[in-house]
């Protein structure tokens, strides 16, 4: 099936309803394990892509918080082989977590080799989850490494501006509030006070660029005047975990902010646009399939924190559109189960690609 036939078909639209939830669960999580297993390492595919029907080397940075998600999805569904699969990627990161403590930027096949804050970040979540359901030291000890290397590596006003990703546009990311709160993670169960102080003061700052309307600066993969929701969501996403971890009332209701803005801009068919300007207005005609999926996470985290239960209306809307976008039928393994970058599939994120 050629990639002009998947754009012309995503032009008809969406299909009109979804099948169930738990359908389309048990689809997403059989398609991570063929992306694991299309690899010849524990780690996870960085995508599949639809032009070429090929699979890109595994990806440190996305295994990373995959880890945590295959293991609370076996406790859900009872299928306990996705512990297992989450347990051999801990070991895979483990095996190549770099001299200093960081993790590398890129997929494993890049010829570059440099630590970066972002990608060290997501796997330190896989770290600590993997040492709390196992009890391995070694996933404690790469842990402690990871989590030493981002302190040392950080600003003194909370910021980190050294060890952006050599493949990334832009040196100074907001989004790195994420890698704060894997920070906050890491001071609550490793007990180092350390970690914990190191997550509120980068959201500190970020929060002193914010906006009266809750934008903020630096916010993008590839332009910061139209970010990305994917980013918005993750910097999002960094400010809420971090205020409930640290009982910092005001991070919280700052994400609030940020997340009622959010759901003004959701498009009537559930989607929101690809990216958004400053006004929070829409920057794009294609949608962001992951910025979707990332934001419906913050809403419902919201709703739970600040009892606004509007915002799961906006979630489950947002969750509905992207499971009319899932292929169930036996279509290929690379696609049967995948929620694709961009909807139409040439949109501006990851096009034609399935992350």
């Amino acid at each position: 099936m050629s990639a002009v036939w998947h754009a012309l078909q995503d032009r008809v639209g969406p299909r009109p309803e979804p099948s169930s939830v738990n359908v389309h669960l048990a689809a997403a999580a059989d398609w991570l394990a063929r992306a694991q297993d299309a690899t010849p390492d524990d780690g996870v595919a960085a995508w599949y892509d639809i032009k070429t029907h090929t699979w890109q080397a595994s990806y440190p940075e996305t295994t990373g918080y995959i880890i945590p998600t295959l293991y609370d999805y076996a406790a859900f569904s009872g299928r306990l082989e996705f512990a297992e699969r989450a347990r051999r990627m801990a070991e895979w990161e483990t095996a190549i977590q770099l001299p200093g403590g960081g993790v590398r930027a890129g997929t494993v096949d890049s010829e570059t080799v440099a630590p970066t804050i972002f990608n060290t970040g997501q796997v330190l979540f896989g770290w600590l989850r993997a040492w709390q359901e196992t009890g391995n030291d070694k996933f404690r000890t790469a842990a402690n490494r990871a989590a030493d290397w981002l302190v040392e590596a950080q600003d003194p006003d909370g910021a980190w501006r050294r060890y952006a990703s050599p493949f990334a546009k832009f040196q100074l990311n907001a989004y790195n509030t994420r890698v704060a709160w894997a920070l906050a993670q890491a001071g609550r169960a490793l007990e180092d006070v350390r970690y914990s102080n190191a997550a509120r003061a980068n959201v500190e700052w970020a929060l002193t660029r914010a906006q009266k309307n809750g934008w903020l600066e630096d916010n993008c993969l590839s332009d910061n005047d139209h970010p990305l929701t994917h980013t918005i969501a993750y910097s999002l996403r960094g400010i809420v975990e971090t205020g409930a971890l640290l009982d910092e009332t005001r991070f919280v209701d700052f994400a609030a902010r940020i997340a009622r803005a959010l759901a003004a801009a959701q498009r009537d068919d559930g989607a929101l646009p690809g990216r958004l300007n400053a006004d929070w207005r829409p920057a794009a005609r294609w949608t962001c399939l992951t910025g979707n999926a990332q934001i419906a996470i913050n809403w419902l985290r919201l709703a739970g924190f600040t009892g606004d239960d509007t915002l799961r209306a906006h979630a489950r809307r947002a969750n509905q559109f992207n499971m009319r976008t899932q292929r169930l039928d036996k279509t290929s393994p690379g696609l049967r189960g995948a929620i694709k970058g961009s909807f139409p599939v040439d949109g501006g994120y990851m096009a034609y690609r399935c992350p």
